[in-house]
């Protein structure tokens, strides 16, 4: 892989990776997701960093009372969950 650094010269950087994602990589680039390995590592980087460079933290109080919720024994089933859902959809379209 070629990065360029800070200069504006380019240095190579191997990686090795184990069989498991070597075959998966290279059956992605076969159905032509990727095209090279190098563009499937910027791309997944590039992915990487948008998650990382995501604030989350608005989400703490939300995530705070769900488990306080859960801690008070407030829970549903994924069926009662899914009703619920299905419920708000309905309302939503009428």
């Amino acid at each position: 892989m070629q990065i360029v650094d800070q200069s504006g010269y380019i240095r190579l950087m191997n990686i090795t990776l184990p069989a498991d994602q070597e075959r998966w990589l290279e059956t992605r680039i076969a159905r032509g997701e990727f095209q090279s390995a190098e563009d499937a590592v910027r791309q997944l980087i590039a992915e990487r960093m948008i998650v990382d460079d995501t604030d989350l933290a608005r989400a703490t109080p939300q995530v705070d009372e769900a488990r306080a919720a859960v801690a008070r024994g407030e829970t549903s089933t994924l069926e009662e969950a899914a009703a619920d859902i299905d419920e708000v959809l309905r309302s939503l379209k009428s």
